[in-house]
């Protein structure tokens, strides 16, 4: 009931009666959650709260093929459910991720959210628990196996809708560049320092391969995230849940989300370890380290614009600074770099917290959640941003890489076969020191004609393979 002279009503759990907003759908448990973990001001985003959705909807509609609950309470829930999968209710989850390690109090909020919005489509008042958030919407369930279902709901659908087509704009916008670029030799660089001949186009190849493997090794975590641990109950013995009720309400989840999940394969391990996760998210530092290196290279080959490499011109996305007049600064790249530092501290909690966790139970299930799925947010942004506003605008120097290559000391190397490696030394010494080309020395030492030159010392050629001996 609510006090008139007051803004909240009261509400009950087993340890009492609580003053909870009026206007709000949680209860008693989450409002006590809320003053007990004022921790961060963190909340859970989006796609954790529409995967509890998820689970709970899979739950009741399981259930009620199981007649476990009525028709009417089950379709109250479904469609509250539905409410929360949909984004109506985000206001309704104000529980601090850093919380009990279990995530008892985010399941609790699920549950008395739905219940009270169920009650309320029933045709009842918020706080009569006429759809009870324990014995209807959490039936046949535990926060020990709800939340690391929800967990690997959010996740595969994050990698699957957002960090995976995220990283195909990056990939494609590379490809492009790497046909665009095929033409352009430039000097390579290995040590930082002057190497053969290489095109700039493969150099883009190399990056969209990084990236599409980064793919790969995402997709490889699948099967693994795929696999559900509600119907564990507990501690995963399934006490107290039906036979069946696993398998339906798994299948449920994979029909709501189009995605191939299934019930675990052991619920012990589905929820006293989270390996599964610490895959997964060692697949997304691994893509944002592939980032990070693409990103650090781009700036350097963009360096300049005269007294750097400038071998590729950036694009002017904003004023690179508030003393320099005309700076430009590569600030997408460098938000790539900030979010690779970001992920890989994620990735340090996520792979602490699913090492540890106590005989049947992992206690790190809400931190891990959220690095997790902030990890698969941060890449899936900013490869996007990446490709699109940096990558796709990348102009080529042409110019400026062909008189870096003419000039450069490695051309000695393909001198190699034809004078040997000693001579072939000898000459590119001698062109530093004299300050000429190395097919300037070539010809004048006499080592080789104009016409051999011509052909031994082709920078195009050099970025090809050559079967020693051919004629």
């Amino acid at each position: 009931m609510t006090d008139e002279d007051t803004d909240y009503r009261i509400e009950r759990d087993s340890l009492g009666e609580m003053n909870v907003p009026a206007d709000a759908y949680w209860g008693a448990q989450t409002q006590r959650a809320v003053e007990n973990f004022p921790v961060s001001g963190i909340v859970f985003g989006r796609r954790f709260i529409r995967a509890l959705g998820i689970v709970k909807k899979a739950a009741a509609e399981a259930n009620l093929e199981l007649g476990l609950l009525e028709e009417d309470k089950a379709e109250a829930i479904v469609e509250a459910a539905d409410e929360v999968i949909a984004g109506d209710l985000d206001d309704q989850f104000p529980v601090d991720v850093f919380q009990t390690g279990s995530g008892t109090s985010s399941n609790m909020n699920a549950n008395e959210v739905i219940a009270n919005r169920a009650t309320e489509i029933y045709g009842g008042e918020i706080g009569t628990r006429e759809i009870h958030p324990n014995d209807h919407v959490n039936y046949g369930q535990s926060s020990n196996d709800v939340i690391p279902t929800a967990m690997h709901v959010a996740a595969l659908e994050a990698v699957e809708k957002d960090t995976i087509p995220g990283l195909e704009v990056l990939a494609s916008e590379l490809a492009e560049k790497e046909d665009a670029f095929n033409d352009v030799v430039k000097t390579g660089r290995t040590h930082l320092q002057d190497a053969t001949p290489v095109r700039l186009g493969q150099e883009f190849g190399g990056y969209r391969t990084q990236i599409e493997k980064g793919i790969d090794r995402i997709e490889a975590t699948r099967e693994r995230l795929g696999e559900l641990a509600l119907g564990g109950t507990a501690v995963g013995t399934g006490l107290n849940t039906h036979p069946e009720f696993p398998e339906l309400a798994a299948a449920n989840i994979a029909d709501e989300t189009g995605l191939a999940f299934r019930e675990a394969d052991n619920h012990f391990e589905a929820q006293a370890a989270h390996d599964a996760m610490s895959e997964g998210h060692g697949a997304l530092r691994t893509v944002a380290g592939s980032m990070n290196k693409i990103a650090n290279d781009l700036r350097l080959l963009a360096s300049g614009p005269r007294n750097g490499l400038g071998e590729v011109e950036q694009p002017e996305n904003q004023p690179g600074s508030s003393i320099m007049p005309g700076k430009i600064n590569p600030v997408v790249a460098e938000s790539v770099n900030q979010v690779h530092k970001q992920v890989v501290g994620n990735d340090a909690a996520v792979a602490a917290g699913a090492a540890r966790g106590e005989i049947d139970l992992n206690l790190y299930k809400p931190v891990l959640a959220h690095n997790f799925l902030e990890s698969a947010e941060l890449i899936a942004n900013s490869a996007e941003t990446f490709g699109e506003r940096f990558v796709g605008k990348l102009q080529a120097n042409v110019d400026h890489c062909k008189k870096q290559v003419d000039q450069s000391m490695a051309l000695a190397t393909a001198l190699n076969p034809a004078i040997g490696y000693d001579k072939a030394s000898k000459v590119a010494k001698q062109a530093l020191a004299e300050g000429k080309s190395v097919r300037e020395v070539a010809i004048e030492g006499g080592y080789l004609t104009e016409d051999e030159a011509d052909e031994v010392l082709d920078p195009r050629a050099m970025t090809e393979r050559v079967i020693l001996g051919d004629d």
